[in-house]
């Protein structure tokens, strides 16, 4: 059964800095028109159902709120704590009607002070991020109409695409009209949190709910008395602390810091929203909110320009943490001096990192954020990710964040949640503002200051760290009421323009997107949507929802449906229609498999594939089984198909090019649902939160073959660059033979899938004539194959219509195998391919 509401019902909420009028939404038009078949998914719930809170991620009041004796209480030792150590668019605007004269006063009341206080630069980078920022532009709104021409089917839904672009185009004039432009209103964290100037540091915090704010820490040693703060008129606590008679800053760099509220909840201490660094001290349960402004000698300077956004993006997806072989939370900079050349050696040119922003609970995989701004402690300082990123950029890979703007967590003590005391402050107040099966809480995209704070947040991370661009979490329950929960998506587009979307939230992508883009014409921004919503990889100008990339999700779940199944029943045009089931000029990551499936509780290809003999019979010295054969010889091909016909982009998870033999379980204790069940924990383990790189890089295992297919996989695009080629034609799906062979660029794909029978002399079609040869081949010895093909031979093509292609020649198609053929006039020496890729 599906759950819908009705997203035009808006909650009530507290008024934002602009005294925000209540709202009404209209969310879709009642016409029903049958769109085309795109895609169907399960609920996508398996990876943020593991992350439930922690023994401490608790809403109830003796965790969450102290009592009003609080500030009598125990007050910690002042001192510097940086890491631990080892070990629905509204149809009403969103502004009131005197909203004009009350912005102009607030705006007069922040210039007039930023008179008083010259600003000083945090850092070199700093200053050239924002000189480089103010010289950019981001276009004003188009018509929105080209979209119409892209799908004519969507002419049926006008009603509801015009109306979510006229809300779109009325916050970009609103923000234009009353912020000085999306440029301004981006920057955010200049206005709002810790701001230094040569005369002090200024603190503001949006807290409309708490009815009396001071800010205490390790500076004025926790006494609530000593920095009281004063509120205006628009729900914004500030208060000034001048520099100290020798002139140095007021808080130290290192200090803890919290700002104590008097809310409708009680007395309660709360890390900044804003805050730029969070940390856990050692035997302690909260977090406790950092103060981080290094001396200038301490700060990272960036040192590499950012790479150019590929053709063809190739993307190693990573978490920071659970990357050394050892069980162990890893750092920063060892990722940066061990991992990143593994990612350049294998061929990647992108490395997508997990968990960035700070979340209070490690087994959350970083899906539960606590801190916004702030990188995750646990791996090492701001300056130590600012020098990963640099390295990164150094090897000339794009460095992309996975950002959580989809949900929040719903800790008390560490995060947004019932910040002021209110339910209503960031998110939605009642059901409406909690994720039931994420145990989250989620935002109100139709409010003004959420928007200023979650277009902040992004554009501090590309400014502050030099991300090359965003991989968004959880897009899809952003963009319905029903979250997609218990929702198979069947491509009939009353599923996308209905009642049940969520225009606030959509307006808000399409926003992100205009900022992102506008302001950083060469970062990358890939959507997670299982849905398929139509319009969502097309620029914002030409009416769609403005992302690059959309991730190909139903093509990891199409490859697990077929793993629980015997080879006689996989169909060749069930394989090839899931992975070219695509929107046209809408660009998709393929994978075959990502984090989720490398979760506990779940399987990867490999271990579906070959269980538990993957635990005895990797090495070489020993006999195989009929069972990791056949694994070995599936997952090479699995992951070429999946590159080969699956989109313009690829990802793979970390140690799954190897064939991973663990999942991955964070260390975690006992877990209570809200049910009552129990949730068994593994004591607090690190043993299977780690990556077994030491397997794939031992040449005595089999695992090391595996490894070097996938290697030979990148290399292979970067030369000929398949993914993005605008030829591609599949001339054969045999379900008898169990062959498909098809033409990506100028390459010639065949793919055996028959358990037993190989083929001499076998035609394929092919497009150009002239002589062919191989240029990758899964049974190749060096990939852990039989060498039952000479990779010297030479194929020549003959003129006649085969397979509805003008030509064709004439192979041996060994059982499960892949060989890919190419043009003998097209090949490229590695370097020359090099050069014409920096070159472009």
């Amino acid at each position: 059964m599906v759950y819908c509401a009705i997203s035009g019902v808006r909650f009530p909420c507290l008024p934002s800095v602009y005294n925000t009028k209540s709202q009404s939404s209209f969310n879709g038009d009642p016409l029903c028109r049958k769109g085309l078949s795109f895609f169907s998914k399960k609920d996508p719930s398996s990876l943020k159902m593991l992350a439930g809170k922690s023994s401490y991620d608790s809403d109830s009041p003796n965790l969450a709120v102290t009592t009003s004796t609080a500030t009598t209480t125990t007050t910690p030792t002042p001192e510097k704590v940086l890491v631990p150590p080892d070990g629905n668019a509204s149809e009403d605007p969103l502004v009131p009607h005197d909203v004009e004269c009350l912005t102009m006063e607030y705006n007069q009341i922040v210039e007039d002070k930023e008179k008083q206080e010259t600003s000083t630069p945090l850092s070199e980078s700093i200053i050239i991020g924002k000189t480089e920022a103010k010289s950019r532009s981001i276009p004003p709104p188009g018509s929105g109409q080209r979209i119409y021409e892209i799908d004519p089917s969507l002419t049926g839904f006008r009603q509801h695409l015009d109306y979510r672009y006229s809300q779109y185009k009325r916050i970009r004039e609103e923000i234009d009209k009353y912020e000085g432009g999306l440029e301004v209103f981006s920057r955010g964290y200049e206005k709002l949190g810790f701001i230094r100037s040569e005369t002090g540091i200024t603190y503001r915090e949006w807290a409309p709910g708490a009815k009396w704010a001071a800010l205490i820490g390790d500076f004025n040693n926790w006494n609530p008395n000593a920095d009281v703060m004063t509120q205006n008129e628009f729900g914004v606590w500030e208060v000034f602390l001048p520099n100290n008679a020798d002139g140095s800053p007021p808080i130290p760099h290192g200090s803890r810091v919290k700002i104590r509220m008097d809310t409708p909840s009680g007395i309660k201490d709360s890390i900044p929203a804003w805050i730029k660094f969070s940390v856990q001290a050692p035997g302690e349960i909260p977090y406790n909110g950092i103060y981080y402004d290094p001396p200038e000698e301490e700060k990272y300077i960036f040192k590499h320009p950012q790479p150019k956004r590929p053709k063809s993006l190739r993307i190693y997806e990573a978490h920071v943490g659970m990357s050394s072989t050892e069980p162990l939370i890893n750092t920063y900079a060892n990722f940066r001096d061990d991992v990143l050349p593994r990612i350049k050696k294998l061929g990647y040119n992108a490395v997508q990192i997990m968990a960035i922003q700070e979340h209070s609970y490690y087994a959350s995989f970083g899906y539960h954020v606590t801190n916004y701004f702030a990188p995750c402690s646990r791996c090492g300082t701001p300056d130590d990710l600012k020098s990963l990123i640099d390295r990164a950029h150094e090897l000339g890979l794009l460095v992309l964040m996975d950002i959580v703007h989809s949900h929040a967590s719903n800790n008390t003590l560490d995060g947004l949640n019932m910040f002021d005391g209110t339910d209503n402050h960031y998110f939605h107040s009642g059901s409406r503002g909690h994720h039931w099966m994420w145990d989250s809480r989620l935002f109100n995209y139709g409010s003004w200051e959420v928007l200023r704070f979650l277009l902040s947040n992004a554009r501090w991370w590309l400014d502050e760290y030099k991300f090359d661009g965003f991989r968004f979490d959880g897009v899809t329950s952003m963009m319905y009421t029903h979250h997609g929960l218990q929702m198979t998506f069947t491509g009939n587009y009353n599923e996308y323009f209905g009642y049940a979307t969520d225009i606030d939230a959509v307006v808000y992508l399409m926003v992100v997107n205009d900022m992102i883009h506008g302001l950083f014409p060469e970062a990358v921004s890939i959507g997670e949507d299982v849905s398929g919503m139509p319009t969502f990889c097309i620029p914002v100008q030409d009416g769609g929802v403005g992302f690059d990339y959309r991730l190909h999700m139903a093509i990891a779940d199409k490859w697990i449906e077929l793993l629980q199944k015997k080879d006689e029943e996989w169909r060749m045009g069930d394989i090839v229609h899931t992975l070219t089931n695509r929107r046209w000029l809408e660009k998709c990551v393929s994978y075959a498999e990502s984090h989720d499936q490398a979760l506990v509780g779940d399987k990867t290809i490999a271990f579906w594939l070959m269980d538990k003999d993957m635990y005895d019979f990797m090495a070489l010295d020993r006999p195989s089984t009929p069972l990791v054969d056949r694994g070995i010889a599936l997952h090479k091909m699995i992951r070429l198909i999946t590159m080969g016909l699956g989109g313009e982009g690829y990802l793979n998870f970390m140690g799954n090019e190897f064939g991973h033999p663990e999942w991955i379980d964070f260390p975690r204790g006992d877990q209570r649902l809200p049910t009552g069940k129990i949730i068994p924990g593994n004591n607090n383990s690190f043993d299977k939160c780690r990556r077994r790189f030491d397997l794939g890089d031992a040449e005595y295992l089999r695992y090391h073959g595996m490894q070097e297919f996938d290697r030979a996989m990148q290399h292979l695009e970067e030369i000929y660059g398949f993914m993005t080629s605008e030829h591609q034609y599949i001339s054969r799906k045999n379900e008898g033979d169990r062959v498909i062979v098809f033409e990506r660029g100028n390459l010639v794909f065949v793919f055996n899938f028959h358990w037993t029978n190989s083929y001499s002399d076998y035609r394929v079609g092919c497009l150009k004539p002239g002589k062919y040869k191989i240029v990758l081949d899964s049974d190749d010895p060096l990939f852990g194959g039989f060498k039952r093909l000479d990779k010297d031979a030479e194929y020549f093509s003959s003129e006649g219509w085969y397979d509805d292609r003008p030509r064709s020649f004439l192979v041996y198609a060994p059982s499960r195998t892949a060989v890919v053929y190419a043009l003998v006039e097209d090949e490229l020496e590695p370097a020359e391919s090099e050069n014409e890729a920096a070159e472009g």
